[in-house]
């Protein structure tokens, strides 16, 4: 069972739900030391008081604001759990809106809300099912580790789950990555759309889903330390040629695609080797093809 992180309550109108607050995810990633590389000594960070020229335990740390380089304001944990906000001790929703439109940059961790005891039960199950029955997600405030935060609820199985989520303000605009302006056809877009159809999966269930980098990561430490040799990296299969046409390189995408699911031949896809094969020879196609060269290998 994950640790509680957190404990306080949900406010919902009027309503209150006690919750804990578990850790949604596990993290699987192998984790290193450091060392020194000369003896292969542990090489750790210690907390050293500049004045006093000692390591001070963690209980003898605690957190100030910096007003200037003299003067420094002590703020202990128990006044920030006291700060007068009443998102302090209680998850409070603030809004429901369309899952649809919240921007996936600004969703974060995820973590699940447990009822807190027999009394929260039935608050805990009335929000879940109005969520359900909504279709849409909670937007709510609270405050963690001395700052406010925004975030969502939303219902997975017979759970809460509370996401945390980034302020608007802090979402850049992507206006200046945006590339220059580009012609695309038709049926290159048929072909993006097409491929698009062959990559569509119900689920993320599969080997394409999976770590393997850990998986590879285990075997070189399991090679070393049986004193084996390192497992190589398999050579990638060389292309047939270089692909300058956008329309060959989807055609070929989604041939590819075809072939890792088993489809069968005749399923009814979009065949762009037969698509319109005189578009190609029109002047506007050949001034696209010649313009884009360039793009595609900088």
């Amino acid at each position: 069972m994950p640790r509680t992180i957190w404990s306080g309550a949900i406010s919902f109108g009027l309503v209150t739900v006690p919750i804990h607050v578990v850790s949604a995810t596990e993290n699987h990633a192998i984790r290193f030391h450091q060392y020194h590389l000369e003896d292969m000594s542990r090489v750790r960070v210690r907390k050293i008081c500049e004045i006093e020229d000692r390591e001070v335990s963690q209980d003898e740390i605690g957190k100030a604001y910096e007003i200037s380089k003299d003067t420094l304001i002590a703020v202990t944990d128990e006044e920030l759990r006291e700060m007068p906000l009443p998102t302090a001790k209680a998850i409070e929703i603030v809004a429901f809106v369309p899952a649809a439109s919240i921007d996936p940059l600004q969703v974060g961790d995820g973590y699940y809300l447990q009822a807190d005891g027999p009394v929260a039960a039935k608050p805990y199950k009335l929000l879940r099912m109005a969520l359900e029955r909504s279709a849409k997600v909670a937007i709510a405030k609270y405050a963690w580790s001395g700052r406010e935060r925004l975030g969502m609820l939303r219902v997975r199985d017979d759970a809460i789950v509370l996401h945390a989520m980034r302020w608007p303000d802090e979402i850049r605009s992507p206006q200046e990555l945006a590339p220059s302006p580009v012609e695309v056809s038709a049926d290159e877009i048929e072909g993006a759309q097409a491929l698009i159809d062959h990559m569509t999966r119900d689920t993320l269930e599969g080997p394409e889903f999976e770590d393997h980098y850990t998986d590879a990561l285990a075997e070189v430490i399991n090679a070393k330390r049986e004193g084996h040799d390192l497992p190589t990296v398999p050579e990638p299969a060389s292309p047939a040629g270089k692909v300058v046409d956008l329309m060959a390189a989807l055609e070929a995408s989604v041939k590819k695609a075809r072939t890792n699911r088993s489809e069968d031949s005749n399923a009814d896809v979009h065949d762009l080797h037969t698509k319109k094969t005189t578009a190609k020879k029109t002047p506007k196609k050949t001034a696209k093809k010649t313009a884009t060269k360039p793009r595609r290998s900088a």
